[in-house]
């Protein structure tokens, strides 16, 4: 039976790849999109994307019952409205920050607090290759940022083959597009301060280690860079493990993880141009590509992942969480492969 939907948040860069998954979807009909700035007009106008769609943004206060509501609002909204979020909706998916982490002594430290502290027990982490089986029904469903999607899929294979167990170095750096600012993303995301860069914008201390920090239960050395592109995370994580891994054992690892996985691909070597995960590869996809490489004499793996930051790192996992949490199809609205050739992403 097919679910009715609102997004909130709609004009924004994540709010636009939720309404275009939406809008194929075979299961949600879209029901309301809003937008304070843009009440009134097309979503085609904001979204050049979306021109086909004749539905307009509405007032986010005109909210009407729906399903399922996805917020894709700044962070600190949905903490400050899930009252009027909840009063609407039987399930909310919150893209922001505001409820993937597990305590109110984390907000504290990583974030300025939380208001809503007696919710975090009941809100479940979206990413379903790591939490698909307390997604069945859940009602409070957190997106995890894209940065550390990046890095938890790259790294679950380890910790899940006890290879890693929480005490090792890790040293893991992250390269993402400027579209992780956000529409508003301001002067660092402006076309002609973004051009060329490779510019060290959060060298530690990124808000998303915490979450790989959750889990995990491990210390990370966490660092993200800006490049010149639009979309995409690429991680690369340095992995000094206690104990000699062999190649064989890396692919029975990551092969054990993710064989039966619809969204993940393993990119380890082989031949052309291609040999290792590439944000391009994956642009405007829910997929994700893993890998990694063993250096001996180092002692040392080095792990790579790549994502789109707006599809697998935020509107993607939304949208494959929510069909998890409504019992779909788990692909379903998702089944994009992406282009080739393409420019920067």
């Amino acid at each position: 039976m097919t679910k009715t939907a609102s997004v909130v948040g709609a004009s924004g860069f994540t709010g636009g790849e939720l309404l275009r998954l939406i809008d194929s979807h075979p299961e949600f009909e879209l029901e309301a999109a809003t937008s304070r700035e843009y009440t009134n007009k097309t979503l085609g106008s904001v979204h050049p994307n979306l021109r086909g769609i004749e539905q307009r943004f509405s007032d986010p206060t005109e909210l009407a019952s729906v399903d399922v509501l996805f917020a894709a609002t700044p962070h600190g909204v949905s903490m400050e409205q899930i009252d009027a979020f909840r009063e609407v909706a039987d399930t909310v998916v919150d893209l922001s920050a505001d409820f993937r982490l597990d305590s109110e002594d984390q907000y504290e430290e990583w974030y300025d607090g939380h208001s809503r502290p007696e919710l975090l027990d009941e809100s479940v982490y979206a990413l379903p290759e790591r939490h698909r089986d307390e997604l069945p029904g859940a009602s409070l469903i957190a997106a995890g940022g894209c940065n550390a999607t990046a890095t938890v899929l790259g790294l679950g294979p380890l910790f899940d083959a006890g290879i890693l167990e929480g005490d090792e170095q890790i040293v893991v750096d992250v390269k993402v597009g400027s579209s992780e600012g956000g529409a508003g993303g301001g002067d660092a995301s402006s076309h002609p301060e973004r051009s060329g860069v490779v510019r060290p914008y959060a060298p530690t201390g990124h808000r998303h280690e915490a979450e790989i920090v959750q889990e995990f239960g491990c210390s990370v050395a966490f660092t993200a860079h800006a490049v010149d592109m639009v979309r995409g995370a690429s991680a690369t994580c340095h992995v000094f493990p206690d104990e000699p891994v062999s190649t064989g054992d890396l692919w029975s690892a990551f092969r054990e993880s993710y064989d039966d996985e619809p969204f993940v691909r393993l990119v380890a070597g082989g031949s052309g141009v291609y040999r290792y995960p590439e944000p391009k590869a994956v642009a405007g996809t829910n997929h994700a590509e893993v890998g990694f490489e063993l250096d001996p004499s180092n002692k040392r793996i080095v792990v790579f992942s790549a994502i789109d930051n707006m599809m697998k790192g935020s509107a993607g996992q939304a949208i494959q969480a929510a069909n998890v949490a409504f019992g779909y199809d788990e692909t379903a609205g998702l089944d994009f492969q992406g282009l080739h050739p393409v420019g920067t992403p």
